[in-house]
């Protein structure tokens, strides 16, 4: 069937999959070029990480971002009655993405997942929407000029048959040196989240015939830079307070299973004199006595080496996957408040926190986002890489400035000469910010030639840990938005417009391209 003979039909100039924070200001973006634009949202959460916990901003150098993504900061601050802010409560942001839909008057669809793609050689004609749970039956058609991916798992650039990979590259690959296997020495460069030498990994500590711990892999060790499938871990930014008033105690989840954070208690005696939260979270304080906590250390909320399977899964197994992340998770912070072997220190400090109750109150005041690090990452026009975040290689087509350090959790807890270690941890910084080519958010032009992936674009494994940040991703979902609009206004495949008038336009709506220090 032709997309133009399909019932149910509606015509957009832009179809964005993916209410992110990157999909909603390319959303924005396009409206206010005056463009027709359908943003369309898997569940009913809008802005991704940016209102799902993570207020504690990870960037670099601020003087990177700009565009409505310096926007989006700068509005937060007026609700906190600053210039601008990078700390904030997950209601606020959800406020500022809710603003720029309602004044942009963008259409949305929730709880509708992409189920198909039609396409005509190199072009997305239509794409077929269903229920993202349940019955498919009832289904929606969408045609649209051009197509936005920002999604963070890459599911529309899936479909629509274009290359991807998922997990790491070999170092050999690139020419690069830390995408593949990664073994940090404890406390040393990378290693500060690693475990000291001598942790057992066995369920009675002197007999491995006892069997491994829980969430111990049974892979054995790799030569240094190997790649492989791992991805590294997902967790949930978490967001808690210590008003008694507006607070709701930690309980104990259903599923909760104490063995699972029995390699926490041998941490706690491994490390006899660290006994400060800070060696065991990321305690960050936002605004109005609340707290963005995310993974520190060798045990915290990373649920290490159960994420896999999750950027090519389906929806109902993501579904399981992130409800065994919630019970690890909440688990993780009864286990805290609870079990006695905990010091009294941890223990105490714990226990002063509990769940907003004024936030994510349609959620159960908990996060509907999980922290997808990762996902699929497009092969296009051109890979970025090791050699571009350290300054050796710079691209002649920006798009948007990256400036984080290159940043990958740990993907997988293995034995390691009869000892638990944590391996794929990388913590490189102390390169300047560096330039995003637009080839890299445009697939191969013999693949598809209307479709951008701002978020999950075409980046090695280690260079993505650099450029996966929110206020990037919202930069680069501003330029795609841009990009599109000028393939339209063009009539030319995205890969052949003319980058000087797109940098032109950037710059008109202050993106910063090059940053001097």
């Amino acid at each position: 069937m032709k997309a133009s003979s399909l019932k149910n039909e509606e015509h957009y100039d832009i179809c964005i999959y993916g209410a992110t924070s990157s999909g909603v200001i390319a959303a924005y973006t396009a409206k206010q070029m005056g463009r027709s634009v359908l943003l369309i949202a898997t569940d009913e959460h809008i802005g991704g990480l940016s209102s799902g916990g993570l207020g504690q901003t990870d960037i670099g150098n601020k003087q990177a971002i700009g565009g409505l993504s310096r926007d989006f900061y700068r509005r937060l601050g007026k609700i906190y009655e600053e210039e601008e802010t990078w700390k904030f409560e997950p209601s606020a942001a959800a406020k500022v993405f809710d603003d720029y839909i309602k004044e942009a008057e963008i259409p949305i669809i929730f709880n509708k997942r992409i189920e198909s793609v039609t396409k005509e050689n190199t072009q997305i004609k239509s794409v077929t929407l269903v229920n993202t749970y349940g019955s498919t039956r009832k289904k929606r058609y969408v045609t649209a000029k051009m197509f936005l991916d920002c999604t963070y798992e890459g599911d529309l650039l899936a479909l629509a048959g274009v290359s991807y990979t998922v997990g790491r590259e070999d170092n050999s690959v690139y020419g690069e040196t830390y995408s593949g296997f990664q073994l940090p020495e404890y406390r040393k460069q990378s290693g500060y989240h690693q475990f000291p030498d001598g942790v057992s990994p066995y369920v009675n500590p002197e007999d491995p015939s006892s069997g491994l711990l829980w969430g111990i892999s049974e892979k054995a060790a790799s030569p240094i830079g190997t790649g492989d499938d791992g991805v590294q871990a997902y967790n949930f930014r978490i967001c808690l307070t210590d008003s008694v008033e507006n607070m709701i105690p930690i309980t104990k989840p259903k599923g909760y299973d104490p063995k699972k954070y029995e390699l926490l208690i041998r941490l706690f005696e491994a490390q006899p004199n660290d006994r400060k939260i800070s060696s065991y979270f990321i305690w960050s304080r936002m605004p109005n006595r609340k707290t963005d906590v995310n993974n520190r250390g060798a045990f915290s909320t990373d649920m290490i080496g159960a994420n896999y399977a999750w950027p090519e899964a389906s929806f109902e197994e993501r579904k399981k996957i992130f409800e065994e992340h919630l019970i690890y998770t909440k688990g993780l912070l009864y286990f805290y408040v609870s079990d006695k072997r905990v010091p009294d220190s941890l223990r105490n400090f714990v226990s002063q926190w509990g769940y907003p109750k004024d936030e994510y109150i349609s959620n159960k005041h908990f996060t509907p986002q999980l922290y997808i690090r990762e996902g699929r990452r497009m092969i296009g026009e051109y890979v970025m890489t090791e050699h571009n975040c350290v300054g050796t290689e710079v691209v002649d087509d920006p798009v948007g400035m990256a400036a984080y350090g290159m940043d990958s959790h740990n993907i997988q807890r293995i034995v390691v000469d009869n000892m638990v270690k944590n391996e794929g941890n990388v913590e490189i910084h102390g390169f300047k910010p560096y330039p995003v080519s637009f080839r890299s958010i445009t697939p191969k032009r013999n693949e598809c030639t209307n479709l951008l992936v701002p978020v999950s674009l075409s980046s090695s494994h280690i260079a993505f840990g650099s450029i996966r940040m929110e206020p990037v991703f919202m930069l680069l979902g501003e330029s795609a938005a841009i990009a599109a609009v000028q393939s339209i206004e063009e009539n030319k495949a995205v890969q052949d417009i003319d980058y000087r008038n797109l940098k032109n336009k950037l710059l008109e709506r202050n993106q910063v391209l090059s940053v001097q220090q």
